[in-house]
């Protein structure tokens, strides 16, 4: 079925060129034609007996996040609006959603006591990060203390990639070649198969460029060899470019798809995100978000889901990784799309009608706000609202530390290089202050 949510008007974009450097824009495409509003969803009735709870039956009214990081801060303002009460769970008040939620429960995500504790006072847990283990949730679960969403049959194709990788090939789903190494030789013998350099990743624990290398020996993962029983090692992708499809899906199987994106990282770090992906044509389009759909669907998620993938030359898609949550590469949506992904992740796992997912311009563009030079983001950031009236920032509340997420800004318009230029403005005010000499 062909997703209903795609990218409406007429107006012309730019497609990043190949390679690696950030030179975004070159041949102009048309945006995908507008969705017929009367097109029906994917609506297939599914069972949610894997993540069964109290709350499974109806609407839930309470939720509990677990973690307390910008994505669930992020969730508090649509809860509010929703009439849904959250809890979040912290492991200090001072977290970016601790210090703003009406409600915190002190506990870790790896401890058993304290997520069933959570899940005792809500009627759905869902999380800020996929580092719970899955033992907890399967006896939440198994408790019925309440719904898990995503489940932990789903969830941990988002934690482990080497569960991932065998789960989604199986499925037929595009994948890079891999291997799974437990020792030195084992290592040596994959990368010799994969022409003598790859991708290696620690199979759980990795995000934002973490666990992840590019060897060319096995002397290289001594360490990695030494601390994890098993190595994931993948091909080394021959990409022009990262590309983001988000989905939303409810437990009884209704789902909607958001325009591809495309995505810059720096330092593995996402930096940058343009909604749509520059000439990407609609039946690319149509066909990443089926994609994205069937894994939804073929792996049971309830919630958000983001497939990250690796477009190459011949317009080819491979999986990079998963996430079962809101997810930096759909930021832009917060408000440049009718339903932003913290307000449509919420109403998928309290199970409420999901929202449309049409954009509200042309183009949007996303930049992140990593720590600069500048200790107080306050000045910067009235410079940057003074300078431009049509940017949107959001601060995550946290303590610079250069690289590290402090917010994200956000721009709607037509032309995707003019608002990056913008957007890229507004970061070098927010993140090295008014008074910074201009880049």
């Amino acid at each position: 079925m062909v997703p209903t949510d795609h990218r409406a008007g007429d107006h012309s974009w730019h497609r990043a060129s190949a390679g690696s450097a950030p030179s975004r824009l070159a041949a102009v495409s048309q945006l995908p034609t507008p969705p017929d509003p009367a097109a029906p969803r994917v609506t297939r009735a599914l069972d949610d007996t894997a993540s069964t709870g109290r709350a499974a039956q109806a609407a839930a009214r309470t939720v509990g996040i677990v973690g307390a990081g910008q994505l669930a801060r992020m969730m508090l303002g649509p809860a509010i609006e929703l009439d849904l009460t959250t809890t979040v769970l912290a492991t200090d008040p001072a977290e970016s959603a601790a210090a703003v939620a009406a409600r915190v429960a002190l506990g870790r995500h790896d401890d058993p006591a304290a997520v069933h504790a959570l899940a005792a006072t809500v009627e759905v847990i869902t999380f800020d990060h996929e580092h719970v283990p899955t033992a907890i949730l399967d006896s939440v679960a198994a408790d019925g203390l309440s719904a898990v969403r995503p489940g932990p049959h789903a969830l941990v194709h988002a934690q482990d990639k080497l569960i991932m990788r065998e789960r989604l090939t199986a499925l037929g789903h595009p994948c890079p070649r891999w291997w799974r190494v437990r020792d030195a030789a084992q290592l040596q013998d994959a990368l010799a198969d994969a022409g003598g350099r790859a991708v290696l990743k620690t199979p759980r624990g990795g995000y934002d460029g973490h666990g992840v290398r590019i060897i060319t020996d096995a002397a290289e993962a001594e360490d990695w060899l030494a601390d994890h029983d098993e190595l994931l090692l993948e091909d080394l992708v021959p990409f022009t470019r990262e590309l983001s499809a988000q989905v939303a899906r409810r437990p009884g199987g209704e789902a909607v798809a958001y325009p591809v994106v495309q995505s810059l990282q720096r330092d593995g770090v996402c930096y940058e995100v343009i909604a749509p992906a520059p000439g990407l044509d609609d039946a690319a389009q149509q066909r990443i978000q089926r994609l994205a759909l069937q894994i939804a669907e073929d792996l049971d998620v309830v919630g958000m889901l983001a497939v990250e993938l690796f477009e190459t030359a011949d317009g080819e898609v491979s999986i990079n990784e998963l996430a079962m949550r809101p997810h930096n590469t759909g930021h832009w949506s917060m408000d440049g799309a009718v339903t932003g992904q913290f307000e449509q992740h919420l109403r998928a796992v309290a199970d409420l009608p999901l929202g449309a997912t049409a954009p509200l311009a042309p183009v949007a563009v996303m930049v992140n706000l990593l720590g600069g030079t500048a200790e107080d983001l306050a000045p910067g950031m009235r410079a940057a609202l003074a300078e431009d009236p049509q940017l949107k920032i959001h601060l995550y509340g946290k303590s610079v530390r250069p690289g590290r997420k402090l917010g994200h800004v956000t721009l709607l318009g037509e032309d995707a290089e003019q608002l990056l230029e913008r957007a890229h403005r507004a970061e070098h005010l927010i993140i090295h202050g008014p008074d910074a000499p201009r880049p």
